[in-house]
């Protein structure tokens, strides 16, 4: 029976594809591929690309990065029928998502559009921060800590709470209001607990330790991460 695969294809390296996703994306019929803007590159693409066979069918598309639900929802309704039809019609089908599925992945809203109506498998991949740590060597959590992952879009409100109650936070879509980060973790005395990744597992990555020589008007990369652990020093 023909499935809809959801792969997550890890932060940026090839080489950090699982071998599970390499070996599913090569016996694929379908992919799809998210494109970030009208007529732009897939990153997912390009990283999955050499796992890819000659006869795969790709294709390509546009999912809004509005924050207006009701035109996401029409974009993804639109691909969950065309994804539908697809299996149906006996092809192995899969969605290549950065980092892994099951956070913050727009795989999300396919899977629970589609969930029931056809056989799905979700294929997980590193996540972003995950990686992060691991590359850097500081422990997210260990013994009775805490952590919370929150993006930078959830409002002063949301952050200044997670940086008061858990031991780490990691800050997704960083870029998106580095000012008003910058400015809780200053009011709370965080700028040194601070560790700024930016293209992760790329060829233009960069790892920058502490935020009070980064003028928050600059701008940064799209994939841009933020990790702040109260007690780093004791891994350093």
């Amino acid at each position: 029976m023909a499935k809809f695969y959801g792969i997550g294809t890890g932060p940026g390296d090839s080489k950090l594809v699982t071998m599970e996703a390499a070996e599913r994306l090569g016996k694929l019929a379908i992919l799809y591929t998210p494109q970030p803007k009208k007529g732009g590159e897939s990153l997912a693409k390009k990283i999955v690309s050499p796992y890819l066979k000659d006869t795969l069918i790709v294709k390509e598309r546009h999912f809004p990065m509005s924050y207006n639900k009701e035109e996401k929802m029409l974009a993804w309704k639109a691909i969950a029928e065309e994804v539908k039809t697809d299996v149906q019609n006996g092809h192995d089908v899969g969605f290549i998502t950065l980092g892994d599925p099951m956070v913050y992945s727009t795989y999300s809203y396919l899977l629970e559009l589609l969930k029931g109506e056809i056989e799905t498998v979700t294929l997980a991949g590193i996540s972003s921060f995950s990686n992060i740590a691991s590359k850097i060597e500081l422990p997210l959590v260990m013994d009775e800590e805490s952590f919370a992952v929150i993006p930078v879009t959830a409002g002063a409100e949301k952050i200044e709470q997670a940086l008061k109650l858990f031991d780490t936070v990691v800050f997704m879509k960083a870029a998106s209001n580095l000012p008003l980060l910058t400015t809780l973790l200053k009011k709370l005395n965080l700028l040194d607990a601070a560790v700024v990744v930016s293209d992760v597992a790329m060829a233009t990555e960069k790892i920058t330790y502490g935020m009070q020589d980064i003028n928050p008007e600059d701008k940064m990369s799209y994939f841009t991460t933020i990790i702040v652990k109260k007690r780093r020093e004791q891994y350093k």
